[in-house]
């Protein structure tokens, strides 16, 4: 294989539009809603060819959103400044910036408006 395994990613939402200003708020980024017959997704921007998984809010009967299972981690420049938006934009800390390794970098983790446990990680 000559890429990485991860291709795409989906959170689960409750409410759309909260979630879509949480995330624009603290990621700074515009989300495109787009739907498909019931089923509501929040594009995150295309940034073209760079490294690094394209993906969605999600809101359909069968998503839930949850703080247990699969981990998704958002790379930032310095995820302190995500943190730093997460509180004022509705969201929770739940794990404050941590440096994993000095080789490895840092990493913190929010709940989202929705209940989500979401990770970021940055070099910085």
């Amino acid at each position: 294989m000559k890429h990485n395994m991860v291709g795409w990613f989906e959170i689960p939402v409750n409410d759309m539009n909260r979630a879509k200003t949480f995330y624009e708020a603290v990621f700074k980024v515009e989300i495109s809603i787009h739907d498909f017959g019931g089923m509501q997704m929040g594009w995150f921007p295309d940034r073209g060819n760079v490294v690094g998984a394209q993906g969605t809010l999600i809101k359909q009967n069968t998503y839930v959103p949850s703080k247990e299972g699969t981990l998704v981690y958002f790379i930032c420049d310095d995820l302190q400044n995500e943190l730093d938006r997460v509180e004022a934009s509705g969201g929770k800390i739940y794990q404050k910036k941590t440096q994993i390794s000095p080789e490895h970098g840092y990493m913190g983790v929010f709940i989202d408006t929705e209940g989500n446990r979401v990770a970021l990680h940055s070099n910085n």
